[in-house]
């Protein structure tokens, strides 16, 4: 049975074990790593935005996965189904990349000789910058973006166990539905970000996970008839009984949904997709129009994933009993298996 959080509090108690389960619209519970009773190797910490336009978007990862850390930044052009990443492994960062306790406050900054990669706070948004040097084929990338975050916007978070793992938990919060404007250059090209067509997501994440995992999740923002629209969707993250993560954000206002089952095809991920969900309030399909798929293997450590970008068409309906009936509303669906 799904369990809303309405009040703030400690989000472990003193063995380390996650104190409530369950679902908020704002990120109430408070997350420290002094808290955390699990190996250090177990704890994983990111910061991921993905902004996205109708013809080209940008992902940028700031992740510090105990024995491995991740900075990693992708250009989306999806006029030519195409992607380019580039990326900066680091081995047993432990800590050292000082990611904030919490969603609110405090500034995410990673610098290197070829690379510096900024998530800093501003009045009721969020300021990215970058400078990354030789990025593709001796082209660098920098450039900014701003994210804005009114104080009324809410969002998704979960606080879920994991059922093989007392000590195992998933702190998460998405936030959907950020305008996004400024510009990136890559050498001579400019890729622009207007606030009326650009959108961006967070996704920000606090754990101890289990080894092997598979999850997923879907995640789109936009505007439909003029009015801000998105919706997060996923499942995987632990034991999700009392808090699923699938919300539908209108007008910055959340409106819960209870299972969402993705129905993808086994043989190719570029086929269409859909989604359906026990309440029947979100039913889609989805048109694929770029894979972004990895399989990395390297001894102990494999992560196999398929984030696909393409345009969902269904209905949602609102808690009010509204629908809001969207078409061709670009977003994206993944599923990712982690053996980490």
């Amino acid at each position: 049975m799904s369990n809303r959080i309405t009040e703030r509090g400690k989000l472990l108690d003193e063995n380390g074990i996650l104190k409530r389960a369950g679902w908020a619209n704002a990120p109430l519970l408070e997350y420290n790593r002094s808290d955390i009773r699990a190996s250090r190797f177990r704890i994983k910490e990111w910061d991921y935005y993905c902004i996205l336009t109708e013809t080209h978007g940008v992902a940028f990862t700031i992740a510090d996965n105990g024995y491995m850390g991740l900075v990693a930044v992708t250009i989306f052009d999806f006029n030519n189904a195409r992607e380019i990443s580039n990326s900066i492994v680091l081995p047993f960062p432990m800590g050292s990349l000082n990611l904030p306790p919490s969603s609110e406050a405090g500034d995410v900054i990673f610098e290197s000789e070829k690379l510096s990669l900024k998530y800093i706070h501003a009045e009721e948004a969020r300021l990215i910058k970058i400078d990354y040097g030789n990025f593709f084929e001796n082209e660098n990338l920098s450039g900014s973006i701003l994210l804005k975050q009114p104080d009324a916007l809410e969002s998704m978070v979960i606080a879920t166990p994991f059922p093989k793992d007392r000590r195992a938990f998933y702190y998460n919060q998405k936030i959907n539905c950020m305008a996004a404007e400024g510009e990136l250059r890559l050498g001579s090209k400019t890729i622009a970000f207007s606030p009326d067509s650009a959108f961006g997501v967070l996704d920000w994440g606090r754990g101890v996970w289990t080894y092997s995992n598979t999850w997923y999740w879907g995640s789109a923002s936009g505007k439909v008839e003029g009015k801000s629209f998105g919706f997060n969707i996923g499942y995987g993250f632990g034991d999700t009984s009392k808090a699923s993560e699938n919300m539908v954000f209108y007008e910055g206002k959340s409106h819960k949904l209870d299972r969402v089952e993705f129905h993808i095809p086994d043989d190719d991920f570029l086929k269409p997709w859909q989604f359906s969900s026990n309440d029947g309030r979100f039913t889609m399909d989805f048109v694929p129009i770029l894979d972004r798929h990895s399989n990395a293997n390297i001894i102990i450590v494999k992560s196999t994933q398929h984030q696909v970008f393409g345009k969902f068409s269904g209905t949602v309906r609102l808690d009010n009993g509204e629908d809001i009936v969207v078409k061709d509303f670009l977003g994206f669906a993944e599923k990712v298996y982690n053996r980490w």
